[in-house]
């Protein structure tokens, strides 16, 4: 059977990504119905949390079909900084919708909201873990080959909505145990959840677009990568930043200053090459120098040194 996308990595990372989009679709559709039909603030809560997952899911789709692509012209330096750039706005209008949400639950415990009790608002909530349990085992699935850390993001989304809607479902029991206050309850908890994850969205990506540092593991990895060549005696001046969701490296490495140019360069190659192979690396800029000349010493605070 012929697939829409294709065969190859980049059409089953799109794939998976289409699916994600279509199962929190239908979550929504089912479980954001059935909450405004019976009037139930959790299950709107756990829709609309949805609606992250959706926007998340739909960010990736997007991103995916360039993520596989080369620098051009117009942009030298790849097409990474568009998903985060991207997902900056979506955590904003979740973190948004989060707040209303919440509002609307405070409302119910001011003056409760009559919540229509019915076996549809347990119905559409189970349909939605099933939804969701499915969804991650697919996604976990395509990304056993493909090891995508947005498909991992993804997959764990889907099980965050499943804790979420077991949150919904506490409100629904509430309902039927003539304790409707237990349904603004719900709501507010998933609210909470909602307006987090909004702002970790923006925090992460904003990081991402002014080129903040990474965890102090990433630098470690790059300065290992460095010492492990035989013939470098020295490393200063290293910088590692995010240039969009990928990592940029700056160095400047001390090598034998009797080395020939040729030498040199094919020690520069190996580096570069080696750095470029590290998980999440992008561009790296590498700078020889000769040894013994002591500018280690005057290097910024937090510079790494091998001699």
């Amino acid at each position: 059977m012929l697939s829409p996308f294709g065969d190859d990595d980049r059409a089953r990372f799109q794939r998976a990504a289409a699916v994600n989009v279509a199962g929190n679709a239908v979550k929504i559709a089912v479980v954001g119905a059935t909450g405004l039909a019976f009037n139930s603030v959790a299950l709107l809560a756990d829709a609309a949390h949805s609606v992250a997952d959706l926007v998340a899911s739909a960010v990736v789709f997007v991103w995916g079909g360039s993520r596989y692509e080369s620098a051009d012209e117009t942009h030298p330096h790849g097409h990474q900084r568009i998903e985060p750039l991207t997902a900056l706005f979506v955590g904003a209008t979740v973190a948004v919708l989060g707040l209303l949400l919440l509002r609307e639950s405070v409302l119910g415990f001011v003056g409760p909201v009559e919540v229509r009790a019915s076996p549809f608002l347990v119905g559409a909530l189970l349909f939605a873990m099933v939804d969701m349990y499915l969804l991650y085992r697919y996604t976990e699935a395509v990304n056993a080959d493909l090891g995508s850390t947005a498909l991992t993001a993804l997959a764990v989304d889907c099980l965050n909505d499943i804790y979420t809607t077991v949150a919904a479902m506490i409100g629904v029991i509430g309902v039927f145990l003539d304790v409707p206050i237990l349904d603004p309850v719900a709501g507010a908890l998933v609210s909470v959840l909602v307006v987090y994850q909004g702002v970790e969205i923006g925090r992460e990506n904003v990081t991402y677009l002014v080129g903040g540092a990474p965890p102090p593991g990433d630098r470690e990895r790059v300065v290992a990568a460095l010492r492990d060549h035989p013939a470098v005696e020295g490393v200063h001046d290293l910088t590692v930043f995010y240039d969009g969701t990928d990592l940029e490296v700056e160095v400047h490495v001390e090598v034998d200053g009797e080395m020939t140019l040729r030498q040199a360069h094919s020690v520069e190659t190996h580096l570069v090459t080696s750095l470029r192979a590290l998980e999440d690396v992008g561009d790296v800029h590498v700078h020889l120098d000769p040894s013994g000349l002591g500018e280690w010493k005057d290097a910024p605070e937090g510079s790494d040194t091998a001699r």
